[in-house]
């Protein structure tokens, strides 16, 4: 299966992984279940059917409300999944039937999901930075790594797989040491929490899939749109600036994903 065969098969499943990352984003932080009880409508509660359940086309037959309370259907739940949809075209189109292909699928719908996930509820589940900094450091074995220090410091003798493997273990140190280390310092100097552990462990995560040079890319872009977006947002709504929490994951994902856009995919499909 390649070139507009596997394109379309990636972009349905990206529906149906953003249909299921919606089921995480409202259940994890809640400590419910993701796979029981089967979808059902927050406001009355009653089970979806699968005709009512069908992504990005269901919201719309429904004219946006449940068919029981008739309750507002969030616009996440179409968005994650026209995203995702979108995201795993693009990841087929430029790679093909390649590892690469898997790399960084997994990698979006981790993004997705916890940019969701904390715009939403201000929480990041360690299923999925934790579980995704796993993941990339696994990827690393099998697909290169960008190279920066370890790489020119491991004997060449070593394979190539541990030198990716320590570049990818290493980006995620940095990334998520450095930003901890600034963190703690401005706790201690300002006697507030400035970054939430979840922020952390998502830097690290996307250190172990990009690499250092990406990750430091990443987080400078995420803090500069961030700053300016909530000086922003907190000049218009009149909100307390010392009480409101900014969702730094979200910044850090969107960010991600278009690093990743214009490092990995582009390149790609210019080079089709």
């Amino acid at each position: 299966m390649t070139g507009v065969p596997l394109i379309l098969f990636a972009s349905l499943a990206g529906l149906l992984i953003g249909s299921f990352l919606n089921v995480c984003v409202f259940r994890m932080p809640r400590d419910l279940s993701v796979v029981h009880p089967r979808s059902f409508c927050p406001g009355c509660e009653k089970q979806i059917a699968w005709y009512d359940n069908i992504p990005l086309l269901s919201f719309f037959l429904l004219g946006r409300r449940c068919r029981h309370c008739h309750e507002s259907i969030p616009w996440r739940y179409p968005l994650v999944e026209l995203i995702t949809m979108i995201f795993f075209g693009l990841c087929a189109a430029a790679f093909g039937w390649k590892p690469e292909l898997a790399k960084w699928v997994l990698y979006s719908a981790i993004l997705i999901e916890l940019t969701a996930s904390d715009l939403e509820c201000r929480i990041l589940p360690d299923e999925f930075t934790l579980g995704g900094t796993l993941v990339g450091l696994v990827c690393a074995l099998f697909i290169e790594m960008p190279p920066f220090i370890l790489t020119y410091l491991i004997p060449i003798s070593y394979a190539a797989r541990w030198r990716w493997l320590a570049e990818s273990a290493f980006a995620a140190a940095f990334g998520g040491g450095a930003i901890w280390l600034l963190a703690a310092l401005y706790e201690k100097v300002r006697h507030r929490e400035g970054m939430g552990l979840g922020d952390v462990k998502m830097i690290a995560m996307i250190g172990a899939f990009m690499g250092v040079q990406w990750v430091l890319l990443t987080l400078m872009l995420a803090s500069l749109i961030g700053s300016i977006s909530g000086l922003i947002y907190l000049k218009a709504t009149k909100q307390d600036a010392a009480t409101y929490e900014l969702p730094f994951g979200s910044f850090l994902g969107g960010t991600a994903l278009a690093v990743m856009f214009g490092t990995q995919i582009w390149p790609k499909l210019l080079g089709h």
